[in-house]
C-alpha cells in the first residue's frame, strides 16, 4: 500500500493536511532548500496542536555534511516529540561516519535517511543505514527544477531501491517533485509512502501555500489505487 507523505510548512497547512487524513504530516520549509527546515519552535507548536491525531515527520535542514553537527541538529529536532527526523545525505565522502555517529540516537528515535535521485546515490548506503539502527529511507530530488523523481532515475533503479529498503525492513518512501500523473508509475513499486509538495500548492509551486482542493484530488488518487 502506498500512504501519502504531505510536506507543510505552518500550523495552517498541516490543518489542511490533517482534515485530509494523510498518512504522515512531514514539517518542513521549501523556501529554504530541498529539505529545509522549519525553526525548532515551530515544529514543537505543531506536533503539540497534531496531538497525536496523524504521525509527523520533520527535516534537520540542508547541513554540511560533518557528523557533529548532524548529529545536534537530529537530536535537537527529534526532542520536539516528532515521530520521525530525515536526515538529508548530500554527496559526500562521510556517509558512513555520519550513519555511524547516529546510532547512538536510533535507539531512542526514528531516523530516516534521504538519499537523492538526481544526485547518482549510492543505493548500496540502505545495508549501512539498517546495520545503524536507521527506521527507514526516502529517495527525494535534490533540484527541485530538473523534473520529477520519475525523470531522475530509472524506474528498473527505483524499483531495486524500493525491494533492498524492503529487505533490510526499513521504511520507504518516494519524493522529489511528484505530480498526480507520477502516481500511477510509481504505484506498482509499492513503496510505504509517496511524498508530495509542489503538487500540492497553488500552480505547482512548492514555495506556495498548500491548496486543499489540490490536496485532496492527490489523496483521492492514491486511495482509489
Amino acid at each position: 500500500m502506498n500512504g501519502m507523505l504531505a510536506s507543510v510548512r505552518n500550523w495552517e497547512e498541516a490543518q489542511i493536511a490533517l482534515n485530509a487524513h494523510v498518512d504522515i504530516i512531514d514539517l518542513k520549509q521549501p523556501s529554504l532548500g530541498a529539505l529545509g527546515a522549519l525553526e525548532i519552535d515551530t515544529i514543537r507548536d505543531i506536533v503539540t496542536n497534531i496531538d497525536f491525531r496523524c504521525p509527523v515527520s520533520a527535516t534537520i535542514g540542508d547541513l554540511p555534511m560533518q557528523a557533529d553537527t548532524i548529529f545536534d541538529a537530529v537530536q535537537a529536532t527529534a526532542k520536539t516529540g516528532v515521530d520521525f527526523v530525515k536526515i538529508g545525505f548530500f554527496p559526500s565522502e562521510n556517509w558512513l561516519s555520519i550513519a555511524e555517529r547516529l546510532r547512538k540516537l536510533t535507539t531512542k528515535y526514528q531516523l530516516i535517511a534521504v538519499l537523492f535521485a538526481d544526485q547518482n546515490p549510492d543505493i548500496q548506503f540502505i545495508s549501512a543505514l539498517k546495520q545503524n539502527g536507521f527506521s527507514g529511507v526516502m529517495l527525494d530530488t535534490m533540484d527541485k527544477q530538473r523534473g520529477s523523481l520519475t525523470q531522475m532515475m530509472p524506474l528498473e533503479t527505483l524499483q531495486t531501491f524500493v525491494t533492498m529498503a524492503k529487505k533490510n525492513s526499513l521504511i520507504c518512501g518516494l519524493a522529489g517533485s511528484l505530480r498526480a500523473n507520477d502516481i500511477a508509475t510509481l504505484l506498482p513499486f509499492d513503496a510505504h509512502y509517496l511524498g508530495f509538495r509542489g503538487a500540492l500548492c497553488a500552480e505547482h509551486n512548492r514555495i506556495q501555500t498548500v491548496d486543499s482542493q489540490a490536496l485532496e484530488y492527490i489523496r483521492q488518487l492514491l486511495r482509489l489505487s
